[in-house]
């Protein structure tokens, strides 16, 4: 038996040890905001947090997250008030969506770790998390703004 928190509630899980995190908290829980992309850890939809850290919950596997906290994009803020969350809308970041519970996720990790990251900060922190519409300056600048906020 797999025991974990996810968005502050116990849970359990019973199944293939081996099943990637994504698919429990898509398939079973019905998280549905952590998106699926690539499936290899190279685009960054799945991003989650464990223990405070963002991970790619596709290449995550149940196994690995026995006694483990784990954030989706609906557990950051019940109300959508991260300063993250708040400053994607100030900037107008997405376009088409798809990439940004990924991206807001890997930004929030990001500002809790570093609360003033330069330009250098951020490109790196966020590479490897896909934007297909092209949005990196107005992330870049949501996440200064958040920065500001926190």
């Amino acid at each position: 038996m797999i025991t974990l928190s996810v968005n502050g509630e116990e849970r359990e899980f019973d199944g293939d040890p081996e099943m990637p995190l994504l698919w429990y908290l898509r398939d079973e829980l019905g998280y549905t905001g952590t998106k699926f992309g690539c499936g290899a850890g190279l685009c960054g939809a799945c991003t989650v947090h464990q223990d405070g850290v963002a991970t790619r919950s596709c290449m995550t596997q149940m196994l690995d997250v026995d006694g483990v906290a784990i954030t989706t994009i609906e557990g950051l803020s019940k109300d959508g008030s991260h300063p993250v969350q708040l400053a994607w809308i100030k900037h107008k970041v997405p376009q088409c969506g798809y990439c940004q519970a990924g991206q807001i996720m890997q930004a929030a990790s990001l500002l809790a770790e570093n609360s003033n990251p330069s330009d250098e900060d951020i490109d790196t922190a966020m590479w490897g998390n896909i934007c297909r519409c092209g949005t990196y300056q107005r992330v870049r600048a949501a996440i200064k703004t958040a920065a500001g906020d926190l």
